[in-house]
């Protein structure tokens, strides 16, 4: 079974990415598990059809302790599995607590024994808190990939989030996969998160184009593949399912300091 975390500066497309990710991967016949590691409780969104599900800190907050795992886990689109950690009310606690509890729970569950392919974490965009770099910290995801796009900050959070991967390759085995560029439209994007990816030591693994029939999948609330398989936006997400179904490379980053990405930066116009 390969843990995979999926981080990257918020709003960026984290969740969009995964799904329709996963979507071509469960189209491969994969067995998958998609664990929502956001209080926004949108990792699954797609996948289930738009199904409100319920958290595992709100099933926790109702029921207690004595809870089954088919309260907190759900079947959607080719059997991918999808569970929401949720968070608490907003200003009290920390959010981070609700991947730690989560965790636990679908460990307790036995959620991890089944026959999975993949489980997949789609994380809050920053990795300094510590509930949201458990997946890393603690060695539950061997593989990350981090989204991003040419846009000045994604990049820095791309950096800064390689820090993080580093800090905790040594102790949990954990390593970087790729950079995923779901594009932006900046000029000259792919060759700029080539640039940047080299530079860390990584790959872009694959270039995912900005389409409109991503934005007309969510509206009917499903993934591209699964609302409109013929879409060449679809052909898009299979292609990065296979890519990281077959992917080799995975590396202890080297991040850059700051002067460094904005050599980069600058050598391709961005900071004109």
């Amino acid at each position: 079974m390969r843990q995979v975390a999926i981080y990257g500066k918020g709003g960026i497309g984290k969740s969009t990415t995964t799904q329709n990710l996963t979507a071509g991967l469960g189209e491969m016949g994969k067995k998958i598990m998609i664990v929502g590691c956001d209080p926004k409780a949108d990792s699954t969104r797609l996948i289930l059809g738009g199904l409100a599900q319920k958290t595992v800190l709100d099933t926790l907050r109702e029921e207690g302790d004595d809870i089954d795992l088919e309260q907190v886990v759900k079947t959607g689109y080719a059997g991918i599995k999808g569970v929401e950690s949720g968070g608490p009310e907003p200003g009290v606690g920390c959010a981070g607590r609700g991947i730690i509890t989560s965790i636990n729970l679908l460990e307790r569950l036995g959620a991890y024994e089944e026959d999975l392919d993949y489980v997949f974490y789609d994380v809050l965009g920053d990795v300094v808190c510590g509930g949201f770099a458990m997946p890393i910290r603690e060695g539950k995801a061997q593989e990350i990939y981090i989204v991003c796009s040419g846009e000045m900050m994604a990049l820095y959070a791309a950096n800064n989030i390689s820090k993080g991967i580093s800090k905790y390759a040594n102790s949990g085995g954990v390593r970087l996969g790729g950079l995923i560029c779901n594009s932006r439209k900046v000029d000259g994007e792919a060759e700029l998160v080539q640039a940047v990816a080299k530079q860390i030591g990584t790959q872009m693994i694959h270039f995912v184009p900005r389409d409109n029939a991503v934005q007309k999948a969510e509206i009917n609330k499903k993934t591209v593949i699964d609302y409109s398989p013929s879409e060449a936006q679809a052909e898009e997400y299979r292609q990065l399912a296979r890519k990281i179904d077959g992917n080799d490379m995975f590396v202890i980053p080297k991040p850059m300091n700051i002067e460094r990405l904005e050599e980069i930066l600058m050598e391709h116009g961005i900071m004109d």
